[in-house]
């Protein structure tokens, strides 16, 4: 594998994530297009300079090479390659992580935008939480690089993008075929396999992913049985890159739900035990997805069906003493949509002017989204089922005005139109909706030199509520009369940032932010209904530095700092934003010297304590973990060791405070800190084959 010099990163970048010509002619970057269609590279995206086209200090990439140096525990995982980005999980492994960023409790990824290669992940009007994000079905070895903007900047990014987005871009190519090996603790196997073949017309990559998963719990066995499968076609047509991608994930597996402190406490489980032990789940995704991108022309197709049931107990006997309080939630749709993208220069009164604009479509066809009450997986009755169509339409333009040789301005507008069809199996609650939203955002870069830049950006983003509650009248659970929701609810946001760039030395960027949400009611997917949000403000300082030294040595660091409070003054509510993180550090040494011989990698990642009610009179305490990987490569083959929770911390994955009720306990149960603990220490040796 060859290193890419910064010109071809930089070029690669623009390319591939964000079309987009910025220097050079439209010749000379077809040029660069054909060499990268038979000579493969390993993007090292830290080391790729944006200076000059970014439109904000708070946007970065990651490359292969980033991601395939971080030992991690599960895929999930891949995103907090964003500095600032948290991800935990509160139950098994195969439903969504719990995300954190900028003073959000994302929960399964509102307000956090992701995408594959322009096709979107998250989920709307969904089972299990607006905005569900599952990253289960990416195989992190296929990952070409991963874009992160934060903020509410880029017109081209919509709905759930208040906090930021991501997007990954999958390989067109590999070096060499590759087997890979693992096998771990707590039974942990995994199977990684990918080829590819060279047709007279482009190329065919194929991979597949195995994994099983005992976990380190005491009374279940989490079961996990995971499959992927990815089969990729890419061509030159034209004067572009086509790709045709079909992606297949399948899961099953038991989950170990949080545990209420007291239980603990009391020795009726340990805190690697669990209440339940029927709850868990399986799930299925599958897609096909299409792109052909030039430096002026971007279109993207895609269609996806998707399916899951989920098992869950969070309050065991509250509710029903008797039976429990175990409950289903499904979600079964097919999702469809596109995008076209057109870029192009033009000069206006004698500055350069970069336009872009696009067309956005979604359609959910949602065949069942539903909530049951049960007992050991087994269906009791039924809160709500529904049927939804759920259609989207958006528009956007983005300009990028050269003023002077150091000052350039960025003008975004994009105008989104939601319109939904409810289908319920209570009358009063069927019906439609449909809301639009137009947001603008603009912004300011000056390059210092020709190592540093700033920037000052405003804008406005939204996300839009479940379909749900926008046609609710009447609370399934409690009969009572509810108040429908506007279907998309704004956000605005400032930040004033810097970058300092050196591709043989460092990358440092530095970002002081400011975002504002509207009040808003948000759908419950665990309870079936409606339950007021108020309007908040979160401000924060972000620092990510990246060092790089001779003879293969790197050290870096991501420091993010958040205060979050609700805005409106209620005298039955407090001012604290309950779960937000208000402090995260994450920072790792690696070593890396050459294709052949020893390589390693020490991560750790601490989130400070955090206020769990209003009113900061419950706190779950710091979370500190350390990652080490250790590995030895040979020309085609390699073994390496990860060493996950090095030092055995027994902290909290995750908190909760909330009532919940034992069996022995009074009808109104007790009001209880809830965690999670994160997994013990595990090693993990895997042996990988390349030919």
């Amino acid at each position: 594998m060859m290193r890419i010099n910064n010109s071809l990163a930089g070029y690669y970048f623009a390319l591939s994530v964000t079309p987009l010509v910025v220097n050079g002619s439209a010749n000379a970057a077809q040029n660069n297009t054909e060499m990268l269609l038979v000579e493969n590279v390993v993007v090292y995206g830290y080391r790729t300079d944006l200076l000059g086209t970014s439109i904000a200090a708070a946007e970065g990439v990651v490359g292969s090479a980033e991601i395939a140096a971080r030992p991690v525990s599960r895929t999930g995982e891949i995103l907090e390659f964003v500095p600032g980005m948290v991800v935990t999980q509160h139950s098994g492994s195969g439903k969504a992580n719990q995300y954190f960023l900028r003073g959000f409790n994302l929960d399964h990824g509102t307000d956090f935008a992701t995408s594959v290669d322009a096709m979107p992940i998250n989920m709307r009007s969904h089972g299990h939480g607006q905005g569900y994000t599952d990253l289960n079905f990416i195989i992190p070895e296929l990952i070409q690089d991963i874009q992160y903007r934060k903020g509410p900047y880029y017109a081209e990014v919509g709905d759930f993008s208040g906090a930021g987005a991501a997007q990954f871009s999958l390989k067109n190519s590999l070096d060499k075929s590759e087997v890979n090996l693992t096998a771990g603790d707590f039974e942990y196997r995994r199977l990684y396999t990918a080829t590819q073949l060279e047709l007279d017309s482009g190329r065919l990559l194929f991979g597949v992913e195995a994994q099983r998963y005992a976990g380190p719990w005491t009374d279940i066995d989490e079961d996990v049985h995971k499959t992927n499968l990815l089969v990729r076609y890419t061509s030159q047509i034209g004067s572009g890159e086509f790709s045709l991608t079909a992606m297949g994930y399948r899961n099953r597996w038991n989950a170990a739900d949080q545990i209420p402190l007291r239980a603990v406490g009391q020795n009726i489980i340990d805190p690697l035990g669990s209440l339940d032990t029927d709850v868990g789940g399986d799930s299925n995704r599958y897609s096909l997805s299409t792109q052909w991108v030039n430096p002026n022309w971007s279109m993207s197709a895609y269609v996806v069906d998707s399916d899951l049931n989920l098992f869950s107990n969070f309050t065991y006997f509250l509710d029903d003493p008797i039976n429990g309080d175990e409950f289903e939630q499904v979600d079964d749709r097919q999702l469809f949509g596109g995008e076209v993208v057109r870029n192009w220069q033009i000069d206006v009164a004698g500055k350069s002017v970069t336009q872009k604009l696009g067309i956005q479509i979604r359609h959910d066809a949602i065949d069942e989204v539903g909530l049951f009450k049960t007992r050991s997986r087994n269906r009791l009755s039924t809160t709500r089922v529904d049927a939804i169509d759920e259609t989207s339409l958006a528009l956007f333009a983005q300009s990028d005005i050269q003023l002077t040789e150091k000052m350039r301005m960025h003008l975004g507008l994009r105008h989104d139109y939601l319109q939904v069809d409810v289908s319920s199996d209570r009358a009063e609650n069927s019906g439609d909706a449909s809301d639009g939203i137009t947001n603008v955002k603009a912004g300011v870069s000056y390059s210092v030199s020709d190592n540093f830049e700033t920037y000052f950006n405003l804008g406005q983003g939204f996300h839009s509520n479940d379909a749900r509650g926008a046609t609710i009248v009447i609370d399934p659970v409690s009969g009572e009369l509810s108040e429908p929701v506007d279907l998309l609810s704004r956000s605005q946001g400032a930040e004033i940032g810097a970058k300092l760039f050196d591709n043989q030395r460092y990358s440092i960027s530095t970002s002081l932010w400011y975002l504002a949400l509207d009040s808003e009611l948000l759908f419950v997917g665990d309870a079936g209904n409606t339950e007021a949000s108020r309007a908040s403000q979160r401000s924060g300082i972000e620092i990510a530095s990246y060092f790089w030294f001779a003879g293969g040595w790197s050290i870096d660091s991501e420091l993010a700092w958040t205060r979050s409070r609700f805005t409106d003054n209620q005298l039955d509510e407090g001012k604290y934003v309950d779960g937000s993180l208000p402090f995260v550090a994450s920072a790792g040494i690696s070593y890396s010297p050459a294709q052949t011989g020893f390589h390693g990698a020490l991560r750790y990642r601490h989130f400070a304590a955090r206020v769990l009610d209003s009113f900061a009179q419950q706190e779950a305490g710091a979370t500190s973990l350390v990652n080490l990987g250790l590995g030895y490569r040979w020309a085609q083959w390699s073994v390496g060791l990860d060493i996950l929770n090095l030092f055995d911390s027994a902290d909290h994955d995750i908190d909760y405070f909330y009532p919940s009720r034992l069996p022995s306990e009074a009808d109104e149960g007790v009001e209880d800190l809830h965690f999670h603990p994160v997994e013990p220490r595990s090693l993990r040796i895997r042996l990988q084959a390349s030919f």
